[in-house]
């Protein structure tokens, strides 16, 4: 049985599991997946995953701060892969069929509590926006959250990723303006609130961390 080891030792959620999904995603015959990381709630994270897609795992402590998860997976069998194939050519075929859903970050943190904690946690949502099966058709800044899109933000480069792909990156002109960050936008474009209001009121779903 071939074996790939995911090396995630020091990685803050989401960043294990995504990079556990990655390996299992790239396995061309069956594959046991061995997992390192740091902490029991990232044990527990790709322990609810593995369950989720129905894989077989096991978990181990090799000593403090040092956990693997082992995780066995076979390929999908080529009518499983062709049913795949069918929904993403659908997907392809039909746009319009794509939910329409908003991102909100009115806030350069994520929750309350601690600041540094905080903006940790938003800079690991940003992240894992990137990852996402389907992408969020637009992502609203407003308030701190402009600082978000503007130089000196660590989630440049994962927000340049998303627009790339497609995603609408807007930041609210007169929350630049407060913070004398209007000259320093980065990643997307200015907009307003009317535009802001627009958006949510026509999205079908509104996603805020």
């Amino acid at each position: 049985m071939k074996e790939i080891k995911v090396d995630a030792m020091g990685d803050q959620c989401p960043i294990p599991v995504i990079k556990t999904k990655k390996a299992l995603g790239e396995i061309k015959e069956t594959t046991l997946v061995e997992v390192h990381v740091d902490n029991e709630i990232a044990v527990q994270n790709l322990s609810k995953m593995a369950k989720q897609k129905n894989l077989e795992y096991t978990c181990e402590k090799i000593e403090d701060q040092h956990y693997i998860i082992k995780i066995k997976a076979e390929l999908q069998n080529s009518e499983t892969e062709q049913t795949k194939v069918e929904e993403e050519t659908k997907e392809v075929c039909y746009p319009d069929k794509k939910t329409n859903t908003v991102v909100v970050l009115s806030s350069n943190k994520m929750g309350e509590g601690s600041e540094e904690l905080g903006q940790i946690l938003m800079k690991g949502f940003i992240y894992a926006l990137t990852e996402l099966d389907e992408l969020p058709s637009t992502i609203l800044l407003y308030n701190s959250g402009v600082k978000l899109s503007t130089e000196g933000s660590n989630s440049i480069n994962d927000l340049k990723t998303l627009q790339a792909q497609g995603v609408e990156i807007l930041s609210c002109g007169t929350c630049l303006n407060y913070y004398e960050l209007t000259e320093k936008l980065e990643v997307g474009e200015v907009t307003n609130m009317y535009f802001i209001l627009e958006k949510m009121s026509q999205a079908d779903k509104i996603i805020r961390p």
